[in-house]
């Protein structure tokens, strides 16, 4: 299944897409999706509805952030070992663990806010993993069972406040709009290997992203089971898993950064595509 919230921002509505790409309105069936509603019991009585049975959601209304209610929203840094390459840093010996505020998340297509100031605000196309069981000490053996489903994420950075102001990662990766997840979560039964997906990004038309999951250093297993060592994952969590090479910090010679009117396109197999006009904030 393909679920996805639809609607203006803060009443936005659970919606599923059917066969043709059409938007269905869930919301009859469950009030958000949400950490109660990715229970895999609550996801089997969706799966066995008739979309065609729903009411059709007309137009084109907004997409919002593909989760509600996100508790956590937690990052896996340099997990790719050519991404680390490019920024010149060790590949890690455990997986690096930093979190994005909540106030970041944005719907897949809103615009993204180049923060006051800014220099060097960049991106990243991310695999998303969303967690529809809760538990701690998961074991890699049982830790696809906890997985809801997946989304694309843009993991947007401010290099300056991440780097060079203190060296406290979470000021550079949480700023305002810089959490797009969407356009929908994928269940996890439509996605029988996620470590062999394509990932892509585009800035005004230019390939910088061209990855694939299968290159990552920590699997979502292990990254799944590596985090519920140290904090209770919950249903509605979501994991940005890392970033392929292509960032703007790493291009040669010269580092390339967004500056607002500018037009972000990505996407992973299988997940959709999201797009995001850049404005200063």
């Amino acid at each position: 299944m393909k679920l996805l919230r639809y609607g203006p921002v803060g009443q936005e509505k659970p919606g599923i897409l059917d066969q043709e790409g059409n938007i269905r309105d869930l919301s009859a069936h469950v009030k958000d999706i949400n950490g109660i509603a990715l229970d895999d019991a609550i996801l089997n009585k969706l799966r066995d509805i008739d979309p065609k049975s729903l009411p059709l959601v007309e137009g084109s209304p907004r997409i919002g952030a593909c989760v509600g209610n996100i508790g956590k929203f937690i990052c896996i840094g340099l997990n790719y070992a050519d991404h680390a390459a490019e920024s010149n840093l060790p590949i890690p010996k455990e997986p690096i663990i930093f979190s994005k505020f909540t106030s970041a998340v944005v719907g897949p297509n809103d615009n993204v806010k180049i923060p006051r100031d800014s220099k060097k605000t960049d991106w990243e196309v991310e695999l998303g993993i969303i967690i529809g069981k809760g538990g701690t000490y998961i074991s890699k053996e049982d830790a696809l069972s906890h997985v809801a489903g997946y989304a694309v994420i843009n993991d947007v950075s401010e290099r300056e406040y991440q780097i060079e102001r203190g060296g406290t990662w979470d000021k550079g990766k949480g700023c305002d709009t810089f959490g797009p997840i969407g356009p929908w979560l994928v269940t996890r039964d439509e996605v029988p290997d996620a470590q062999n997906l394509h990932m892509w990004l585009e800035v005004d038309g230019h390939r910088y992203q061209n990855g694939n999951t299968k290159t990552m250093i920590f699997d979502v297993p292990t990254i799944v089971s590596y985090l519920s060592n140290f904090m209770s994952l919950q249903p509605g969590d979501v994991i940005a898993t890392g970033t392929p090479p292509g960032v703007g910090m790493g291009v040669k010679p010269e580092p390339v950064y967004l500056r607002a009117g500018q037009t972000i396109r990505l996407g992973i197999e299988g997940l959709g595509e999201q797009q995001q006009t850049t404005i200063n904030a």
